[in-house]
């Protein structure tokens, strides 16, 4: 992206030469991205831009750039706006360059040197030392000169007065030049500068999260063999991009088992009730409705954080996301006002989002709002396992295989019918005392009072 100067001798210049037409085109952006969204233009019409001013701001499935300048000029058409989808190679922007521009980029390294010198750096370390015969203006006494008309002084798009190279560590560090006081000459902002804001606002953050350190570039696997690549899915990309920000929290993950032999019995025994109904009396609806319960008495765990503001928000509604296996990938419906449905009730929804989903017939809206999510991994076999939290929610159940297990009652071995449970959640709310107590509680009401999920909802 950057537009290199050299200095030497030069041919004189017409005017047209002087006054070239640019048409600045969208660069390339990454490896498999081919287009983007304009998600905000910078400049008008008329304006002057410097050498690596941002233009335009552009969003991939990858993240937001901002694409610079490649050199000093007036600005003549802008050829897209806010919301455009733009590719690769694509005219944005014409510019009319001149040759005061192009000096001006020229002599921009002398001044990232005069950066470098004040920061203690030594410029002859960056590239050998030229020979330079002095001018009749270095051999007298210099005198003050008066401002460039594209300075910071004047009024325009750029109010700043920064190097090339300052400009470029500022869009990496996501800072805003503009509210940089700077402490060179004449208020020019230096890298120190930069990195001193930059640590400023990370101190000041509410939040400490620490940033993710950037994806590797893969290696060239078909040195190795034959490969065969393809594009996320839209359900893979949201899944990936979902459980990327989930996993900003702190994990930890509860186990426990809960003997079910008893519910299994109230199971089958009420199962052609509910298939009459039009539902499925699964181990899956059974917990959603005893989440609903174990959620009233354990209300952080239907809540949800903001580290930003530092508060929790309690929902004094209980809408239990339920995840279901498709073959798009993994989506999670929602079954909403648990807590006022019966078992029928739930089961019979819970049948239906499910066809949906695997159909491809679930609206959006039935992938939100939830409160809690439970995923169910028994159909395929496991003991335990640590599912990753559903943000913004602070708490997941997973379900493992049921199966016969010899427990020792009242002075003899007997088979008992165990269920694996594993609980997962934010240990920035959820202490781990607070965790293995609403597990147990959930555990035992499966264990002492199984009847009570078979009762009509108040």
């Amino acid at each position: 992206m950057n537009l290199e100067l050299t200095g030497g001798s030069q041919a004189p210049r017409s005017h047209d030469e002087e006054r070239e037409l640019i048409e600045f085109r969208l660069p390339e952006l990454g490896e498999g991205i081919e287009s983007g969204q304009v998600i905000e233009v910078l400049v008008a019409p008329g304006d002057r831009v410097l050498f690596e001013q941002p233009l335009l701001e552009v969003e991939t499935d990858k993240a937001a750039v901002e694409i610079p300048s490649p050199t000093d000029g007036t600005v003549t058409d802008v050829l897209v706006s806010a919301g455009d989808t733009v590719t690769i190679n694509e005219v944005l922007v014409r510019i009319e360059g001149d040759s005061e521009g192009e000096e001006a980029a020229s002599k921009e390294p002398d001044a990232s040197a005069a950066v470098d010198e004040a920061e203690g750096k030594s410029p002859a370390t960056e590239k050998p030392a030229q020979e330079v015969k002095p001018s009749k203006e270095e051999k007298e006494p210099s005198q003050p000169r008066a401002p460039r008309a594209d300075s910071a002084a004047q009024s325009g798009p750029l109010k700043v007065a920064a190097a090339p190279s300052v400009r470029r560590l500022a869009r990496e560090l996501g800072v805003s030049l503009g509210s940089i006081s700077g402490t060179g000459p004449r208020g020019r902002i230096l890298e120190k500068d930069v990195k001193a804001h930059a640590k400023a606002i990370i101190r000041s953050a509410s939040s400490a999260q620490v940033a993710a350190p950037a994806e590797p570039d893969l290696p060239d696997f078909s040195r190795w063999g034959e490969t065969v690549t393809e594009s996320f899915s839209t359900v893979r990309k949201l899944t990936a991009e979902r459980l990327s920000q989930a996993w900003a929290a702190p994990h930890v993950t509860q186990f426990d088992k809960a003997d079910a032999t008893r519910l299994e019995e109230l199971r089958k025994l009420n199962r052609e009730k509910v298939a009459e109904a039009g539902g499925n009396l699964t181990v899956t609806a059974i917990l959603v409705k005893a989440l609903s319960r174990a959620l009233s008495e354990f209300p952080k765990f239907n809540s949800s954080i903001h580290m930003g503001s530092r508060t929790i928000v309690y929902k004094k509604y209980v809408n239990i996301g339920v995840a279901v296996d498709t073959e798009r990938g993994l989506l999670v419906p929602v079954i909403r006002d648990v807590d006022k449905k019966d078992i029928t009730q739930v089961s019979v929804e819970l049948t239906d989002i499910s066809s949906r989903a695997r159909e491809k017939r679930l609206s959006a809206d039935r992938l939100q709002g939830g409160s809690f999510t439970i995923t169910n991994l028994g159909g395929i076999g496991g003991i335990f396992f640590t599912p990753i939290l559903n943000p913004p929610e602070v708490a997941i159940l997973g379900v493992s295989r049921s199966s016969f297990e010899p427990a020792y009652v009242d002075g003899e071995f007997v088979p008992r019918f165990m269920l694996p449970l594993s609980l997962s959640y934010d240990h920035r709310i959820i202490d781990g005392a607070e965790a293995a107590r609403f597990l147990r509680w959930l555990c035992e009401m499966l264990e002492r009072s199984p009847e009570s999920i078979f009762e009509q909802a108040v």
